[in-house]
């Protein structure tokens, strides 16, 4: 026999054997867990709590979710569509990127580097898009399967982190005008939100829900993935643009169809729900996420912010979503066999009915208007519950998988940056330091008080000076140099670094949120034998008109405020929402002012009730400065319900009307000087005990005006001097001039009066007319039917009081401040009686 020679076939070697999964997913899942760590160190060192800043907030939402995000949408496109995993290379190139970009944002905008942070946000959009791209062209072939519609989902909420990025790095870049920051940031924030981590989680609830509760995907799932997905983009692009453009109706529109969109999406959920209930810590912790989801979208729908809600989002929503996800997928991607699977599993669901119970008691602690201590209290136990958690996550994946070189080399590069970025963004309080050899120093300043410390820096021409910037105020505060260096804007606690140019010469700053450079908030940097001074190139120039003519006619749709009061209502608990914003309003005929307001109106709305009733007043501040409240007809600590609250914020203030009296509000933000000046006040009327009634009922609230633009530096000087451009009944120089009040013969009259200020004292009388009754701060000094009369009210700034008279015929009776350079300057009106 003759055998018959086999010749090997000749070509390519075979390909190198592929990197187990599992081992990814330890790489990746570890990282995760690292900014996990990282928000929990940076919330107890910091001392973020009660309130979560930029910090604490982005190394969550863009360290941790971003990476668990981009992780897992790769990981359920191809498990669902079938594609083939990508090159080993791709994975972990993306992850390296995408954490130097991270890093890159979180040490820019904390060490005061615009560019910096801005190119982070660049490679993390640039990382985000890649991604997206690679997803839609790998799952190309499978766009008709079964699980298409996950792709959609990913897909869109990848293009709203590019939004939300682009946002956050034109924000960080601090080239956009300061009115642009209010809208661009809840903009920012809601198509992070509700975009790239609303739209990744809705979309893999379809399938993970079932499979977590090891059921069936019910029928018709695919359908509804695809409408809800068609009505949820458009939805949350409209309420983005509405946010934008400031246009509150499209705002609530837009968000409404994201909410109906939504609640489709949740449909094969709710149904799943109903087929198996949950009974695994993954599913009563994604079922718990979930409900908070839909409360914020109820909550975010009616308030067209997410500040006050960030604690809901963060810990209700985000996070318990994000661990109840890892504690199903750890183990699971970790391999080993059934036997590991249901050792992994045992060891990272330690404890869960402890977490979850602590979780979702502590939301509402977080949310809701409760003492300083008890708010505290429930951030300690998410962040108790959280450690525990990446506690064993770290060791679940250490059980199965010893990370290797290259793997604990990313990692710890990732957690090293990170945690520099940490200490770097710190609360600053060594003393300055210099640097001869470089000719560089260091100096700590600090914004607080409506101060800028220190006032005074001296150095020598051609030193190089690092100013560390901490805001260590309750508000905003931001430091522009006029050199052309400037922070962002600060929350407190927040710190960042201006490096500026050798000097040449003397160089100012000041802080730019409106009125607090006028308040005195400047520094000056002066240099030891120089004489060049670099001057602000921000002019502030008034918008007075001079002398006014009070007796010209007002502008056609003018009206004026209305002066009635209406009994008080029934019931014994009222409550209002009190909106703080900016208003463009006539005050003085055919003179319009930007005016600081609650609820748009100069005073805001009048409230009445009697003696024992409870107010509960939402204040919500509409504008991109700190604003907050004070009622004089409260009694209670000032420390929290009258604290500041930023732009978009939320504050709920209750008190009990303990005593009758004609009660002033006004903003408690400093300089109150100037926030009550331009219209931040009003009138809580709390009737006496068997308070008769009249035929007639007005409240007058006396204030001052000063023209000008709000703020700059001429409108605040005429404050500091006590020298108005007018003097106001209830926002208007004359207005009651041009709109009478009315009564008819024989009518009792009962006028309250209330001295808003902020500095001016009144005299109110009523020409033709005498009062038979007289109260004054809480007390009757003329009562009807006592002998004697009375002809003027007198009240300091912040009191009140009410006068009543009986008007005897026909005619018209100015009432005036009888102070006659208030009473000629725009304080009086008429009360005009007919038979």
């Amino acid at each position: 026999m003759t055998s018959i020679g086999l010749r090997p076939k000749v070509g390519p070697p075979p390909p190198a054997p592929r990197r187990p999964r599992a081992t990814w997913h330890a790489a990746a899942n570890g990282v995760v867990l690292a900014w996990l760590a990282l928000t929990i160190v940076a919330a107890l060192v910091r001392h973020e709590l009660p309130a979560p800043r930029w910090l604490l907030i982005h190394l969550f939402l863009l360290g941790a979710v971003t990476n668990a995000i981009v992780t897992w949408t790769e990981h359920f496109a191809s498990a669902l569509l079938r594609i083939p995993a990508p090159p080993d290379w791709w994975p972990m190139t993306r992850l390296a990127a995408l954490n130097t970009g991270i890093v890159a944002v979180l040490y820019g905008f904390s060490d005061g580097l615009p560019w910096v942070a801005v190119g982070g946000a660049v490679a993390v959009v640039a990382v985000v898009a890649a991604h997206i791209s690679v997803l839609a062209l790998r799952g190309r072939g499978a766009l008709g399967g079964r699980f298409a519609h996950v792709v959609g989902w990913y897909l869109w909420a990848g293009a709203a982190l590019i939004a939300g990025g682009t946002l956050g790095g034109l924000m960080a870049s601090g080239r956009i005008p300061s009115e642009w920051h209010g809208p661009m940031r809840d903009a920012h924030a809601h198509v992070n939100i509700l975009g790239w981590v609303g739209l990744a989680v809705l979309g893999t609830l379809f399938t993970l829900w079932p499979t977590v509760l090891r059921t069936r995907m019910v029928d018709g799932t695919g359908r509804i993935a695809r409408w809800s997905l068609r009505i949820a983009v458009p939805g949350l692009g409209i309420a983005v643009g509405g946010l934008l453009a400031e246009l509150r109706w499209v705002v609530v529109a837009g968000l409404v169809v994201y909410a109906v969109a939504a609640g489709l999406a949740l449909v094969p959920f709710v149904r799943t729900l109903v087929q198996r209930r949950p009974h695994t810590p993954a599913s009563w912790m994604l079922a718990a996420g979930t409900l908070w989801f839909a409360v914020t979208l109820l909550a975010d729908a009616s308030r067209q912010s997410l500040s006050g809600l960030l604690p809901l989002v963060l810990v209700g929503f985000v996070g318990q979503t994000l661990l109840g996800a890892l504690t199903f997928l750890l183990p699971v991607v970790m391999g080993g066999g059934p036997a590991a699977l249901k050792s992994n599993a045992a060891l990272i669901e330690r404890f869960w009915i402890a977490r979850v119970a602590a979780i979702n008691v502590a939301v509402p602690l977080l949310v809701l208007p409760v003492p300083g201590w008890a708010n505290r209290a429930g951030w300690l136990t998410v962040l108790a519950a959280l450690a525990a958690f990446v506690l064993l996550a770290v060791a679940t994946i250490l059980r199965s998988h010893r990370p290797s070189p290259v793997v604990a080399g990313i990692t710890a590069g990732v957690v090293l940056s990170a945690l520099a970025v940490g200490v770097a963004a710190g609360n600053g309080g060594s003393p300055p330091e210099t640097v001869a050899a470089s000719g560089t120093r260091v100096v700590e300043v600090t914004l607080a008080n409506m101060r800028i410390q220190p006032g005074t820096i001296e150095a020598a021409p051609g030193t190089r000076l690092v100013l560390r910037v901490t805001n260590k105020d309750a508000m905003q505060h931001d430091l522009r140099l006029a050199s052309g260096q400037a922070t962002p804007m600060l929350d407190r606690g927040e710190s960042a670094t201006l490096t500026v140019p050798p000097l040449k010469g003397a160089v100012e700053g000041w802080c730019t949120v409106a009125g607090h450079r006028a308040a005195g908030m400047t520094m000056q940097i002066k240099t030891t034998g120089g004489r060049g001074t670099h001057t602000s190139s921000m002019g502030h120039q008034a918008m007075g008109t001079g002398q006014l003519d009070l007796s010209a006619h007002p502008s056609a749709g003018w009206k004026p405020y209305d002066a009635a009061l209406k009994p008080a209502p029934g019931g014994r608990v009222h409550r209002l929402e009190l909106r703080a914003s900016d208003r463009e309003l006539e005050v003085a005929p055919g003179v319009r002012q930007t005016m600081w307001t609650f609820g748009g109106t100069v005073p805001g709305p009048v409230l009445r009730g009697r003696v024992g009733d409870v107010f509960v007043i939402s204040l919500v501040n509409d504008t991109s400065m700190g604003h907050g409240i004070d009622f004089h007809a409260g009694s209670l600590a000032p420390d929290v319900p009258m604290r500041t609250i930023g732009p978009g914020e939320r504050l709920t203030y209750r008190f009990t009307a303990e005593r009758a009296g004609a009660w002033l509000y006004h903003c408690s933000t400093m300089p109150m000087l100037q926030h009550i000046a331009n219209g931040m006040y009003g009138a809580v009327i709390i009737d006496p005990p068997n308070l008769p009634a009249v035929d007639r009922e007005y409240v007058l609230v006396q204030g001052e005006l000063y023209l000008g633009a709000p703020g700059s530096e001429g409108q605040v000087a005429k404050m500091r001097e006590g020298r108005p451009d007018a003097w106001m009944f209830n926002g208007a120089a004359a207005g009651y001039d041009h709109a009478p009040l009315t009564a008819r013969t024989g009518d009792r009259v009962r006028v309250w009066v209330v001295d808003a200020g902020p500095s001016s004292s009144t005299a109110f009388h009523i020409v033709g007319a005498q009062f038979d009754t007289l109260y004054k701060e809480g007390a009757y000094r003329l009562r009807k039917g006592d002998p004697g009369g009375a002809q003027i009210l007198d009240l300091a700034a912040g009191q009140g009081g009410f006068v009543e008279t009986v008007v005897p015929e026909a005619g018209h009776y100015p009432f005036v401040d009888h102070d006659m350079r208030h009473g000629e300057s725009g304080a009086h009106g008429i009360l005009k009686v007919t038979d």
